[in-house]
């Protein structure tokens, strides 16, 4: 599937790389962002391949890796996360062979996604983003950090969750923003009263 691509209407000075949540695709986000661009911005939303997912009862959807649980103590696919965190990688060079330098290059996700841009974003060595976004999600493989962090801890983050999120607990967002918060000390941890396993206005319009 053709990644969904909303290019800068003026000179290209920055990127926004988006990754979905489990079982979705990169359209829907990419329509949101039209509605919020910036004429000098280029949002990238990838679509993930389709895959078994052990969650759903190994049924095929769109995934970035898979899930066999979403709690603290459920097993981690680790290859297919970091198959993944070199892939949305793969997207920053390519914008950086383009002139985006990565202080110029904002990556986060939704859920899945944004597990996957936090895992990617900590343990790839390189310049700073300007910035991750951090929708609804948790950070993979938690019990390996702060040790496999080797890059941006003073970037700002944005984290938001729902406090009605009956799929990522609330209480596993927080405890991953408290986590971070230990080795990139820039995270910000909004919550949402009466917002469950979504977004809403009040998230994509801070």
């Amino acid at each position: 599937m053709a990644t969904p691509v909303i290019n800068a209407t003026s000179r290209h000075t920055a990127t926004v790389i988006f990754l979905h949540g489990l079982g979705d695709t990169g359209h829907g986000w990419s329509e949101m962002f039209r509605q919020i661009r910036h004429p000098h911005v280029k949002y990238v939303c990838p679509t993930a391949k389709v895959m078994p997912v052990t969650l759903n009862g190994g049924m095929r959807m769109p995934s970035w890796f898979d899930i066999r649980g979403l709690s603290p103590g459920s097993a981690e696919d680790e290859p297919g996360i970091k198959s993944a965190a070199e892939l949305l990688q793969s997207y920053v060079a390519e914008e950086e062979k383009e002139g985006i330098k990565r202080d110029r290059i904002m990556v986060g996700g939704f859920s899945q996604g944004g597990a996957v841009a936090l895992y990617s974003a900590f343990t790839h060595s390189g310049p700073s983003f300007a910035g991750i976004i951090a929708l609804s999600t948790w950070l993979p493989l938690y019990k390996t950090f702060p040790g496999a962090v080797s890059a941006n801890q003073t970037t700002q983050i944005l984290q938001c969750h729902g406090l009605d999120d009956g799929l990522v607990a609330p209480s596993f967002g927080k405890m991953t923003s408290e986590l971070v918060k230990s080795f990139s000390p820039n995270i910000r941890f909004k919550t949402y009263s009466g917002m469950g396993h979504s977004s809403c206005d009040q998230v994509v319009r801070p």
